[in-house]
């Protein structure tokens, strides 16, 4: 198998977990959940209908403070984004919106709108969203093609904890995630990217394209 974000050849699986098997990768550092336990799309989308992400939920948006806040000061006024990934309930959009940059939707499932993927952007949010790609890879490629020189990759996700918590750590458990990312798998797609990295909180980098 190889591993999905870097395409590097995988040669021992790292650990079966709940009849799941998962391989660690020694070039990115991330850890994939074998193919054969994805869902179908039909059962992904139902399980992402379960969230509470409703855009005007007052928990939801502060849980998106730890990106949009951050993100808001390093804007120009003017910049135009893409909401990469936004899910149901765009609540992430409509807080950039309400603060004077203009924010295109997307999401395979629920703003399938295709079109929009074919200009660049200001600046490019994916919450809750990375952990979620059968083939990084390819969207991580996609993403750079999507942004401006100059332009801002905004990504929250859970980094991997220590090597001990893995197996009993709740993001882990949730049926779609398939990919887990260490903080340094981040600073290799940057480099693989011509992206300039910042970790500006625990779970939250931020890249600019400078290639």
């Amino acid at each position: 198998m190889k591993c999905t974000v870097c395409h590097h050849q995988l040669k021992k699986f790292y650990k079966i977990i709940d009849n799941k098997k998962y391989w660690k990768c020694n070039e990115c550092f991330a850890i994939i959940l074998d193919n054969k336990h994805y869902l179908n799309k039909m059962m992904e989308k139902k399980h992402y209908l379960k969230h509470q992400n409703i855009v005007t939920n007052l928990g939801y948006r502060n849980f998106l403070s730890k990106l949009s806040t951050p993100l808001i000061k390093d804007l120009k006024n003017g910049d135009e984004g893409l909401d990469f990934g936004c899910g149901h309930g765009p609540a992430l959009a409509d807080i950039l919106n309400n603060n004077g940059f203009n924010v295109e939707l997307y999401d395979p499932f629920f703003y399938p709108n295709k079109d929009i993927l074919s200009r660049q952007y200001d600046f490019i949010t994916c919450t809750e969203t990375v952990e979620h790609f059968f083939d990084p890879f390819k969207e991580f490629t996609l993403l750079n093609k999507l942004l401006k020189k100059n332009g801002l990759l905004a990504i929250m996700t859970s980094f991997l904890p220590n090597e001990g918590l893995f197996e009993n750590w709740y993001y882990r458990r949730d049926p779609t995630h398939v990919v887990f990312y260490a903080e340094k798998t981040f600073t290799f797609i940057a480099k693989k990217m011509s992206w300039i990295p910042e970790i500006k909180c625990k779970n939250v980098i931020f890249s600019i394209k400078v290639g």
